[in-house]
């Protein structure tokens, strides 16, 4: 049987492409080429859908929601608020999977990002 090899992409739209672009450069460090091509560090990826009705991505609208995994998550969302970036106060620690924390676009897509235990 022919099976999915990893995410490929992750397509959004925005209002302002360049400017969603830049804050992804310039807040988390995603050095994505002129085509968009980012060649990401090896690691696991979760692939979990979630019911229709869940509140974990934030905005009822949002249908999908990206998330990183970090190296040092006090360190990026340190860096995000330093940045003037819309941080969640709230952190999550679940034994055996690691620490969570959620930024917010300025497209309004909230994000998880996720150091491994």
């Amino acid at each position: 049987m022919e099976r999915v090899l990893g995410i490929g992409g992750y397509f959004m739209r925005a209002a302002d492409p360049a400017a969603l672009t830049a804050w992804y450069r310039d807040c988390l460090g995603l050095d994505a080429d002129e085509i968009g091509l980012w060649r990401q560090e090896a690691g696991p990826t979760v692939f979990a859908p979630f019911e229709s009705d869940t509140d974990y991505f934030g905005s009822p609208t949002q249908q999908t929601m990206l998330n990183f995994r970090v190296r040092d998550l006090e360190a990026m969302l340190a860096q995000l608020r330093a940045k003037g970036a819309d941080v969640a106060e709230e952190t999550q620690d679940l034994p055996d999977v690691g620490r969570f924390g959620w930024v917010t676009d300025p497209e309004g897509n909230r994000i998880e990002l996720w150091q491994p235990a």
